[in-house]
């Protein structure tokens, strides 16, 4: 029964290894960068880090059923589980997985023993949370495992079953290749936003105003009436 329920990965047919369900994982990692993006973006707008704190806890507590129990019992992949439930599996190998979820455990334990034993924050805390935002959208935006990419250079061992089978060695197809155009369109772009901001800086720094006076309608009438 134990081995039932304290096991990484799941065993599918067709796979030679245990094997997670990506679709789950982009989802579980959406939603927790939705958590520590806005824990981190209100320390940085009020200095307030009590949701932050809750975040780490949440955060940790997660990679921690994840890595020591079963990643089937984690919340956040329950919850992705949930929102995802009508689309196809598509099956990545665990073992990389779980070597880039213990570094998510171990940056955890990090934020954990300065934001709330030591209740502190320094420029660790700072790049920490950097780099797990980092981790959390590369894996929910593109589904590029930041972490997984060092799995091979640790065990030096080839991974196996790796999203959108880029362990595979192979061609890519014509869709996927990028033209000489769209790199072109792609630096005017960029040379477009540089120019806009010398051209238009003053008008982006400019108050907008409010076009209905909606605001200042509200403002009249929170004052009070005179006698």
């Amino acid at each position: 029964m134990a081995n039932k329920i304290i096991k990484f990965g799941e065993d599918v047919d067709g796979y030679s290894i245990p094997v997670l369900n990506e679709r789950e994982v982009r989802a579980a990692a959406g939603l927790l960068f939705v958590l520590m993006f806005t824990a981190i973006l209100t320390v940085i707008m009020k200095g307030n880090f009590l949701l932050l704190k809750y975040a780490v806890v949440i955060f940790l507590t997660d990679f921690m059923v994840r890595v020591f129990i079963n990643p089937k019992y984690a919340p956040t992949l329950i919850l992705g589980r949930l929102v995802i439930f009508n689309q196809t599996p598509e099956y990545v190998g665990a073992q990389q997985k779980k070597f880039a979820w213990v570094i998510g455990l171990a940056l955890g334990l990090i934020m954990l023993v300065h934001l709330l034993i030591m209740n502190a924050f320094s420029p660790v805390t700072g790049i920490i949370c950097l780099i797990c935002l980092i981790f959390l959208f590369f894996e929910s935006a593109f589904g590029i495992c930041l972490g997984c990419k060092f799995y091979s250079l640790f065990y030096r061992e080839k991974a196996q079953y790796c999203p959108g089978e880029v362990c595979e060695v192979k061609d890519r197809q014509p869709i996927q290749k990028t033209s000489l155009a769209q790199w072109m369109i792609v630096l005017g772009f960029i040379a477009w936003i540089v120019v806009s901001v010398f051209i238009f800086n003053d008008n982006f720094r400019e108050q907008p105003y409010d076009l209905f006076g909606i605001e200042n309608q509200a403002h009249a009438a929170e004052q009070p009436t005179p006698d």
